[in-house]
């Protein structure tokens, strides 16, 4: 297992190299993008053209994009991600201050997700065909339908009519005055319509996935062999379909993790949730370049090493498999 986990993470330097290519190329080929200087003379025609010249070659944005790419990945082996161009601050700082707030809404996304979907998806199945499965079964349905973005509109035209819940932020206006339990609870006030937004699509696919795995494996031989021996159905259904229904969910909790970053951009925005994803799209919209690599590069570090626990996981809740 140790030797698995270290070659998967000397692996993990020419993947990101290979990701920050292809989104490198992709950026500068995407149709009518121009960069962030022009965009700025477009917005502010009175800028004399010696001091855009200069800009450019202050940032390197006046070499050929094979040079400008190579000039960035030496600067990110030195742990220096570049300045905005739009906020003039280092990329670091300012991808710092968001990348926790996503963090923490995808950890509690994911974790709510799991939590709700897990136990109606064993509850649909061991009811298979009563009215109950067939209720389930329509929710996970139109909670697959719904995109993220359209239920954060949804949850917020709800609050904003009820007053129950704060629109948008993570923290109130008075947080700095608030005791520690108080900021808890202001912190979490703000991150239901979020975490609910968010982990809504989830849970209906998941459900899904836990319903369809635990059918198969009630079908099973050692299933029927249990009951015959007369194992009380609670610990047939806990103790053995479960533990082996939940595997193929296991591997799923990588790609889950780079799911809610990529839905939380919408979610961010709908609600002005001050996080990575929000700062993402700002960045494609204002063309900053660095802001966008930067994140896209810890985007990818993230999905990559969630991948890695999935597999890490799976190892130990299936004793069958073996990275030999």
């Amino acid at each position: 297992m140790i030797r698995y986990i270290l070659r998967r993470l000397i692996l993990l330097g020419p993947l990101l190299v290979g990701i920050t290519i292809i989104s490198w190329a992709a950026i500068q080929l995407a149709p009518g993008s121009g960069d962030y200087f022009q965009s700025l003379v477009l917005q502010y025609p009175q800028i004399s053209p010696k001091t855009i010249a200069a800009l450019r070659a202050e940032f390197g944005m006046d070499q050929p994009p094979w040079i400008q790419y190579l000039r960035w990945l030496w600067s990110i082996l030195h742990l220096n991600f570049g300045i905005s161009f739009a906020y003039n601050v280092p990329v670091t700082w300012l991808i710092g201050s968001r990348a926790l707030n996503t963090l923490l809404l995808s950890i509690t996304s994911l974790v709510v997700a799991w939590a709700v979907a897990i136990p109606i998806g064993i509850y649909s199945a061991v009811r298979q065909y009563s009215v109950m499965d067939g209720l389930l079964n329509t929710a996970a349905f139109v909670a697959l339908s719904i995109p993220s973005f359209f239920s954060a509109l949804l949850l917020l035209y709800a609050a904003f009519w009820t007053h129950a819940l704060p629109l948008q932020g993570l923290t109130s206006v008075d947080f700095d005055f608030l005791p520690w339990w108080g900021k808890l609870l202001d912190l979490a006030r703000h991150l239901v319509l979020p975490t609910i937004a968010l982990g809504l699509f989830s849970v209906g696919g998941l459900m899904r996935y836990m319903r369809t795995n635990l059918l198969d494996v009630l079908r099973a031989d050692y299933v029927r062999t249990a009951r015959a021996k007369g194992v009380p159905e609670r610990r047939v259904i806990y103790r053995h379909a479960v533990r082996n229904a939940i595997n193929p969910l296991v591997t799923l909790f990588g790609f889950e993790l780079g799911g809610l970053l990529s839905g939380a951009a919408f979610v961010e925005n709908v609600l002005g949730y001050p996080g990575l994803g929000r700062l993402i799209l700002e960045a494609l919209l204002k063309k900053d370049v660095f802001v966008v690599m930067g994140s896209l590069l810890l985007g990818s570090i993230l999905l990559i090493l969630g991948n890695l626990a999935a597999d890490i996981m799976l190892a130990y809740t299936d004793p069958r498999i073996r990275y030999d």
